[in-house]
């Protein structure tokens, strides 16, 4: 199928794949949206059970998704091993032969499987011809290698393979890092040079039809599973492309997982299921890399299924379980500048849709006014996530992004909004051992003077570190044995839920 090609300037390495990369990828994730439904019939006080029962550890649904992936069947071994200088010699050598071998055009309009066997049987045979001396397990490891380089995200693909890792950051084509449990190493990884970086930044961001280049040299973008990419580029970075992707697990977190790695109690978990259930407004602050989305995702699990939830990214990342979801994606300018469509836009927009609840990914603008306006005019159970360090500060930050949102409203009138619509702020923090913690759940009483009360329902009290350097501590109860939204919890027959979890936790 493949010759050799008669005439014309030598192809770049991957520029014809692209488009075909896009359409392989694009499949999966139909394929995993849709998840069965829960039983219906039970009554408000087993479903909260149901929901936050231990999970199996394996779900079966996701295998097919995993399955159209070739990276998750076909990972390297040792993906944050080194290779040598004489390997990557080697390789390189390979890699021009087999451009100069195949015709890219044709490539593209192959199958992922079909393409990725036409690849490691001419690559073989140019190991045969040039009398390369590698072992088997060093020629699997070339031909996975170069089948990743031209369909898919090259060196990237075994780090995207493991389910362990949370962050990966690259720093220009020879410093890869990645964060595992908490803690960031540097990896032996590297890219040819920043051209292939950059070309592997541009299969990204092409998927959601965005680009990233000199003139456009900031993008954020997701990768097929909801993972979050954000790409910054020459000129503006100085040392070549700097690509940051925040990972999310094949098997989405729930709240009984959350409860076994010790971010919240169980007694505290019954009292976010109750707060999630009984729609009231909830606001999750953190700081960066805190699990502010997993958390939210978490919560989300405990909106019922009859109803209607529109949500509103930057780049779409939750994965809600409900039948009746509208996702909606903020958008940059195009070229000539117009075209932008930002979350204000989008939460006004959403307002028009009959939302039963609204889920903002990340409030950090004007739109936080509008949010507030939502959560005070019907949408109760609305949630959204923004970036601050304690409660305080996150209603602190809300009143300054409104007032820099350009509402001329006097500050009494901005708290008594904050009041009137949050009920329940939510804080994650990630500790110095790299661990993550539900640190205050904490609800909004009102005003006294021009001063909003709070009360916190859990805190986590750090004790000390142990042995190796982790931190310890507990989850305790304030004390507080009839909240706020104890009357809303009734309403919807969870006050029982309420009590014996707060009183447990007293115990």
């Amino acid at each position: 199928m493949f010759g050799k090609r008669a005439g014309g300037p030598k192809p770049t390495p991957a520029a014809a794949p692209a488009p075909k990369r896009a359409e392989a990828r694009a499949a999966p994730v139909a394929s995993s949206a849709t998840r069965p439904a829960a039983d219906t019939t039970a009554n408000s006080g087993s479903k909260l059970a149901a929901k936050l029962a231990p999970q199996p550890a394996a779900k079966p649904a996701n295998k097919p998704a995993a399955k159209a992936v070739p990276r998750t069947a076909r990972a390297a071994a040792d993906p944050v091993g080194g290779r040598s200088e004489e390997y990557y010699a080697i390789k390189t050598t390979i890699f021009n032969a087999l451009i100069d071998t195949i015709d890219l055009g044709q490539l593209s309009r192959l199958d992922q499987e079909t393409a990725a066997e036409e690849i490691r049987d001419i690559v073989t045979e140019i190991i045969s011809i040039k009398n390369v001396a590698m072992s088997i397990a060093e020629q699997e490891q070339l031909l996975q290698d170069i089948c990743n380089d031209v369909l898919g995200y090259g060196p990237l693909e075994p780090l995207l393979a493991r389910d362990d890792i949370s962050d990966i950051m690259v720093n220009g084509a020879d410093a890869v890092f990645i964060e595992v449990n908490g803690k960031v190493e540097k990896t032996n990884i590297r890219f040819r040079d920043n051209a292939q970086l950059m070309n592997i930044c541009q299969r990204i961001v092409s998927q959601v039809g965005r680009r990233v280049d000199e003139s456009s040299p900031i993008c954020d973008a997701r990768l097929a599973d909801g993972s979050r990419v954000n790409v910054i580029a020459p000129p503006l970075a100085l040392d070549g492309p700097t690509l940051t992707i925040r990972k999310f697990k094949k098997d989405k977190l729930t709240m009984p997982d959350l409860v076994n790695y010790g971010s919240i109690t169980p007694e505290g978990a019954k009292v976010l299921a109750v707060i999630g259930a009984s729609r009231c407004n909830v606001l999750i602050s953190g700081g960066t890399g805190s699990g502010k989305t997993t958390l939210l995702n978490c919560m989300t699990g405990f909106i019922e299924l009859d109803e209607r939830v529109v949500t509103c990214e930057d780049a779409a990342e939750l994965q809600l379980q409900q039948p009746h979801v509208v996702r909606l994606e903020t958008r940059p300018p195009n070229l000539e500048g117009s075209g932008e469509v930002t979350m204000r836009d989008l939460v006004k927009n959403c307002l028009r849709m009959r939302p039963e609840r609204i889920i903002v990914g990340e409030v950090r603008g004007p739109e936080s006014f509008d949010l507030l306006q939502a959560m005070n005019t019907g949408h109760d159970g609305s949630m959204g996530t923004l970036h601050a360090n304690s409660p305080r500060e996150a209603m602190a930050r809300i009143e300054s992004m409104i007032t820099m949102g350009g509402y001329n409203l006097p500050t009494r009138t901005i708290r008594e909004m904050i009041v009137g619509s949050i009920d329940v702020i939510v804080q994650a923090a990630r500790l110095r051992d790299g661990s993550r913690k539900i640190t205050h759940i904490t609800e909004v009483i009102g005003m006294e003077g021009d001063v909003i009360v709070t009360q916190d329902l859990f805190l986590y009290e750090i004790q000390g570190e142990d042995d190796d350097g982790g931190i310890t501590g507990r989850h305790v109860s304030t004390g507080i044995a009839r909240p706020k939204f104890w009357d809303r919890a009734r309403y919807f027959g969870l006050d029982r839920e309420l009590a014996a979890a707060l009183d447990a936790s007293e115990a």
